[in-house]
């Protein structure tokens, strides 16, 4: 079981980063990293899990913590227009999942 690398703390502020695992959790971690993280934590996540992993992050169905401006960027850089991914649900004025 390997742990994200202990300079993406800040991503997982509600979560033990030690309990999670790389692959286990990939959705989870791919959420939070490409929405919320910097360029060297993306630059991580492409080392890590690849073009195609995130491709296939975005085509199983859409996260809830991905925005519409993340799902668009990632469509465009993966030159993935033609793909069937399903849209991000958009939220008006929260970030809580929970809240539509």
């Amino acid at each position: 079981m390997a742990a994200p690398p202990k300079s993406l703390d800040w991503l997982f502020w509600n979560l033990d980063r030690r309990r999670l695992d790389e692959e286990r959790d990939a959705t989870t971690i791919l959420a939070r990293v490409l929405e919320h993280g910097g360029l060297e934590d993306v630059r991580w996540a492409v080392r890590r899990y690849g073009l195609e992993r995130i491709r296939a992050f975005f085509a199983e169905g859409a996260h809830p913590e991905i925005s519409r401006r993340t799902w668009c960027f990632w469509r465009a850089a993966l030159r993935a227009q033609e793909d069937a991914w399903p849209e991000p649900r958009s939220r008006v004025s929260s970030d809580a999942p929970w809240i539509d």
